[in-house]
């Protein structure tokens, strides 16, 4: 089984979790990426939150919230997304990067518009009432 490792910004305001949509992409994914060889978690973070947003991650804030796996969107069965998020403070304004064609605010009831390991995550902020 292949498993590809990624971090992922947990960003929720008045019930709603900011998601974006790469160019190309069908459905919407939390704010993230893949670490470079090298980087630790609040490092891949950082620079793919100001890649993707255009804003900067205050590294002190990051707080893990939880890691989820599931089926990769997209890819043969067998490959697994393990998606380790993250809450964390910024400075900014959110604005869709290079790599980012959309970025919105969703609810619970957009489940179906995420890929699968968010779904997972969608789920657990549902139970938990921090995603409406």
């Amino acid at each position: 089984m292949t498993t590809i490792d990624k971090i992922a910004w947990l960003r929720l305001e008045a019930g709603k979790i900011l998601s974006t949509r790469s160019r190309g992409k069908d459905v919407y994914y939390l704010p993230g990426g893949k670490r470079e060889p090298g980087e630790s978690d609040i490092q891949t973070l950082v620079r793919e939150i100001g890649e993707e947003l255009t804003a900067t991650i205050a590294p002190d804030s990051a707080v893990h919230a939880g890691t989820f796996e599931a089926q990769a969107h997209g890819h043969a069965i067998g490959i697994t997304v393990r998606m380790t998020c993250y809450t964390a403070d910024y400075q900014g304004t959110l604005e869709p990067g290079s790599e980012v064609q959309e970025l919105i605010w969703l609810t619970y009831a957009d489940r179906e518009r995420v890929s699968p390991v968010d779904q997972l995550i969608f789920d657990h902020l549902h139970q938990s009432g921090r995603l409406l």
